[in-house]
């Protein structure tokens, strides 16, 4: 430690300096995955919009002679600046004006004797790194000094604000972290909170399907209770022997389009009896199929090479699809019932944006339950063309389950998973959604996008608080009140939320442009291309041989899911057309293919690409605290050693 006594100053030694014998610390996963500089501290924000690595603090000598100046960070929630913390942690207190002059001739004294001293990276061999670790552009780096030198007391405070989206700081400023029991009390509290966030997509999508099907209030309360079950059965299963991430499982709205298709298909429009236990055997089939197809791809070890394609370029558009995907569903079906409708669209987002700062015993209730205060106010069979539409989907599942891997790793874990990991999840997810198939839930299984919002607005990231509130879902699950309570929901209130929970889909998605270069005009191009072809080119599908005065069976907030019957491809193959028709009417499939052949065949830089960057197999084991956030409970992981694609 540097003497404060300003008489004694060191004398200038060799350069440049001999290397420290003390170990280097380990490499900043923040630094390599780009995470976002207001968040981790870790990173800077140039002019560019591009990420690069903070300039580590002056030698002791200059930081003791350095004049403190009074700090004013921006408190985005208050709206009002305030007094900013110094390296120590304590409030910047008035120095004397002569006591300041005096320090700064002392300093100028010393750089006159002293050699410039070579700023060292943690591990980074003093390159700037911009977005997910990737060295920055040349000829940026005096510019990014000067900005580095202005906002670096903002970054390196040790209690940063938290942004208007909720997004914090990494694991530093979770409340509790991966592997943290911070009691029954509070686990039980946030993990029953974990899942009324989440109410919306798991309990909406079978107030739409059922209906669809031709099912009673009787059959839609069964199908909701279903889900809940699955998805607290889910839940335990992957937080147990998946990615064991805390992130809730339930169905996702990447499996309603492929179901409406499906529920919509020609053979099924002129069912006499009971169409809804004959629709729901084909749709249990192909959901079978294709989570089996997911399984294989996820425990074969073929996604470790599928995620050298997945990049934010990819999943940002793709996710975003499925949310514009239902725009002719959604205020579509509230305009049967205005007045109830738009009321209801109105409370959400009232309590999700109007009211959003309201905070009630440290819980901000109206941001976190949205959706959950509006609403309080057989055997199987399949074809193969429908197992082929919802094995492509699968795909498309686990490319959505991959982004909020990453994204809810940054915030709860010690490093990102490896590349195992991640395919260890995908396989569970195929092999749950099995299990949702079998039990009739109508859609697959698989991992919630809503997740990472709700750990960054809750700051929970305990595996155990959602693993008690998986077993909570599951005790509802077997009131049957809980299930008729919420089938008794008008679909004009649905049809609302809905609106809400898209458009919100579409945000999320788009949110994980910020891995990349957002700012980058080939990912602007990218991106936009991907949007408007999504919804292009499924227009062209949908509208191809219908009559402006055509007489359909179904409602018109349905006429995108008939395409099969009417498309514009017609071969001697039912089946091909089929399949076809069916998937290039899908926007998230449109969005998907345009994403991922553009980025990986139009040239850019890892780091404008924003590349995901996961842990290294052989590294990860090597650091306890990696292998306790990701091996398998109960010493499984010792007897799958020999898998080594599907573990650490």
């Amino acid at each position: 430690m540097a003497s404060s006594d300003p008489s004694k100053k060191p004398r200038p030694g060799p350069w440049p300096p001999a290397p420290d014998s003390a170990a280097m610390p380990p490499s900043s996963w923040a630094k390599r995955t780009g995470f976002r500089p207001k968040f981790s501290g870790e990173t800077n924000a140039s002019d560019s919009g591009q990420i690069t690595a903070l300039p580590p603090p002056q030698p002791p000598v200059q930081a003791q002679t350095r004049p403190k100046q009074t700090d004013t960070t921006l408190d985005l929630e208050a709206g009002r600046p305030r007094p900013g913390p110094t390296s120590n942690g304590e409030a910047v207190v008035a120095k004397d004006r002569a006591r300041e002059k005096e320090k700064e001739k002392e300093k100028e004294k010393e750089k006159e004797h002293t050699p410039p001293v070579r700023k060292r990276r943690d591990s980074d061999g003093g390159k700037n790194l911009a977005a997910n670790g990737q060295p920055a552009a040349a000829g940026e780096g005096s510019r990014r000094a000067v900005r580095n030198e202005e906002v670096a007391t903002v970054d390196m405070l040790p209690q940063s604000v938290l942004d208007d989206d909720g997004f914090v700081a990494r694991h530093s400023h979770m409340k509790y972290e991966l592997r943290d029991t911070p009691g029954l009390v509070p686990i039980g509290l946030y993990g029953f909170q974990h899942f009324l966030s989440m109410l919306g997509s798991l309990i909406l999508i079978p107030l739409v399907i059922v209906p669809a099907m031709g099912g009673t209030y009787e059959d839609t309360a069964n199908v909701v209770s279903t889900v809940m079950f699955i998805s607290g059965v889910t839940t335990l299963l992957h937080i147990s022997f998946g990615s064991r991430l805390p992130l809730i499982q339930g169905p996702s709205f990447v499996f309603l389009a492929p179901a409406l298709a499906i529920i919509n298909s020609p053979e099924f429009l002129g069912l006499n009896g009971n169409n809804f236990r004959h629709i729901m055997k084909e749709l249990q089939g192909a959901i079978i199929i294709g989570s089996a197809f997911q399984a294989f791809l996820g425990y074969s070890g073929l996604l470790t090479i599928l995620l050298r394609l997945i990049n934010p370029v990819v999943v940002a558009p793709t996710i975003a699809a499925v949310g514009l995907s239902f725009y002719s569903y959604g205020f579509p079906r509230v305009g049967t019932c205005i007045e109830i409708g738009v009321v209801q669209i109105l409370l959400v987002i009232i309590f999700s944006l109007y009211l959003r700062k309201i905070s009630i015993l440290g819980h901000r209730v109206f941001l976190i339950y949205a959706i959950s205060l509006s609403i309080a106010m057989g055997h199987a069979r399949f074809h193969w063309k429908m197992a082929l539409v919802m094995c492509l989907v699968s795909i498309i599942s686990s490319v959505d389950s991959v982004g909020s891997y990453h994204a809810s790793s940054l915030l709860v874990a010690s490093r990102p998973p490896t590349p195992g990991v991640v395919s260890r999840g995908i396989g569970l997810e195929g092999l749950t959604s099995i299990l949702a198939g079998l039990w009739g839930t109508g859609t697959g299984s698989t991992t919630l996008t809503e997740n990472v919002h709700t750990i960054a607005v809750t700051k929970m990231g305990s595996r155990r608080a959602v693993e008690l509130g998986a077993c909570l879902m599951i005790v509802l699950s077997i009131v049957g009140k809980v299930g008729g309570f919420i089938a008794s929901i008008p679909e004009v209130m649905v049809a609302a939320l809905l609106c809400f929970m898209w458009a919100m889909l579409t945000a999320l998605g788009l949110s994980n442009l910020r891995y990349s270069e957002a700012g980058s005009s080939r990912n602007i191009i990218i991106v936009g291309l991907s949007l408007f072809f999504s919804l292009s080119i499924p227009a062209y599908f949908q509208q191809y041989g219908l009559s402006p005065n055509s007489n359909l069976s179904v409602p018109s907030y349905f006429q995108p899911y008939i395409v099969a019957s009417h498309g514009p491809i017609q071969t001697k193959s039912g089946g091909l057309n089929y399949v076809l028709n069916t998937l290039l009417s899908l926007h998230m499939v449109i969005a998907f293919l345009v994403a991922v052949i553009l980025d990986n065949t139009v040239p850019g830089s890892k780091q404008e690409r924003g590349v995901y960057v996961w842990s290294e197999p052989e590294a990860a084991r090597r650091e306890p605290a990696v292998s306790k956030d990701y091996e398998l409970p109960f010493r499984v992981g010792k007897i799958f050693r020999w898998v080594k694609w599907v573990g650490l």
